[in-house]
């Protein structure tokens, strides 16, 4: 079987599990480790997709879209019409949709959970709506992305054993529907989504199941929803070996460049987040100086870069200053060049760290980046 997506290995580090690769997709090929920048509603919230296009110094080639949202409004219907989601907002690279579920259940005012979906209350006007691993994939298809996530369940932190149980099972189920119910395979590539919580075993069971279907791309759910780092980077290394090795490993919703480096560590090729354009649009820059406040008073009459180690328009073209002065007044100016700038940050970021694996330099690469990025050096104030 053709599948739209596919993946080659080039290389691993000798010394982690980091891994160099490249995802090939109907709208280009994608190298990997790479970070996606979200655009939820069909767009990266500040930044034009031109601009996100040119990011780093290779370029994005990849975001994500949120199937819930673009469901509830504008509807899937009128993207279809509009010849689809990279059509609908200007973009030609590849695009990642979610399949909705986590939103369902973190966003939704959750009625009932059942074999067949999921109840759901809007959180937009409270209407009400049901959700199945058949409409996941209906609306998926109708946004036309490069790759789908299957529905599932996303169980919170803590959870006990036997929910987490249950919760894995019916997403394995789910999935299996998913996976009945989609046809259009050489368009789209359907990818699993492995459960369990914190319970290793359960993870182990998950992966299982979810492998034994062949699929062209396996994620890693239901982390970073509020457990300890600690807790995090010992089951995320108990995860990642059990997926295919040939296959694609995604991190779902994780952004922060320690967990970045850490999952990298531990063989993730594929990552995404709000955090750049989110913590950017709150007046804080990702710099290699750490994240700074710019709402702090010493940057008043800072007029040189954002950064001085960073070479995107933002820093080319405005000062610490200015940039502080349109954070103050609440200027809509202020968010769109921070955000452009957080999100040139990571993009170039897995830029470097794609380089320090093919030359055999990840760990050394990242110990050089925790130096600088979590220095002590900053004051209480700047966090």
């Amino acid at each position: 079987m053709k599948h739209a997506v596919t993946f080659d290995l080039i290389k691993t580090d000798g010394r982690s599990r980091a891994r160099r690769g490249v995802l090939h997709t109907p709208h280009g090929d994608v190298q990997t480790p790479v970070f996606m920048p979200v655009g939820t509603q069909a767009t990266v919230k500040a930044v034009k997709p031109e601009d996100v296009a040119s990011l780093g110094h290779e370029g994005a080639h990849i975001l994500l879209s949120n199937t819930y949202h673009l469901y509830l409004k504008p509807g899937h219907e009128l993207v279809r019409k509009a010849g689809g989601l990279h059509r609908f907002m200007n973009w030609n690279g590849a695009i990642l949709t979610d399949s909705g579920g986590f939103q369902v259940f973190s966003l939704g005012a959750l009625r009932k959970i059942e074999e067949e979906g999921v109840w759901f209350r809007s959180y937009i006007d409270g209407s009400s709506h049901h959700f199945t691993p058949e409409t996941s994939i209906d609306v998926q298809n109708a946004l036309g992305s490069d790759i789908m996530m299957a529905f599932d369940e996303c169980a919170p932190y803590p959870a006990d054993r036997s929910y987490v149980r249950q919760s894995l099972e019916l997403t394995t189920r789910w999935l299996k529907r998913c996976k009945e119910h989609h046809r259009d395979v050489e368009r789209q590539s359907l990818f699993g989504i492995m459960q369990g919580g914190v319970y290793k075993d359960l993870r182990a069971q998950s992966a299982e199941q979810i492998c034994e279907l062949d699929l062209p791309g396996y994620a890693i759910g239901g982390l970073s929803v509020g457990e300890p780092a600690e807790i995090m980077y010992d089951v995320l290394e108990d995860c990642a070996p059990r997926l295919p090795a040939d296959r694609p490993r995604y991190l779902m919703g994780v952004g922060s460049p320690d967990y970045i480096f850490e999952g990298v560590e531990r063989g993730i090729d594929m990552f995404d987040c709000v955090l750049p354009t989110r913590v950017g649009r709150n007046g804080r820059a990702m710099t290699s100086e750490g994240e700074l406040n710019m709402k702090n008073a010493r940057f008043k009459e800072d007029f040189g870069p954002l950064d001085p180690g960073c070479d995107c328009y933002v820093c080319r073209n405005y000062s610490r200053a200015y940039i502080r002065h349109l954070v103050n007044t609440k200027e809509i100016f202020g968010g769109m060049l921070l955000s452009e700038h957080n999100l040139y940050f990571l993009v170039r970021t897995m830029e470097k760290i794609r380089k320090s694996i093919e030359e055999d330099r990840f760990p050394e690469y990242k110990r050089e980046f925790f130096d600088q990025y979590y220095a002590p050096k900053r004051d209480k104030e700047e966090q």
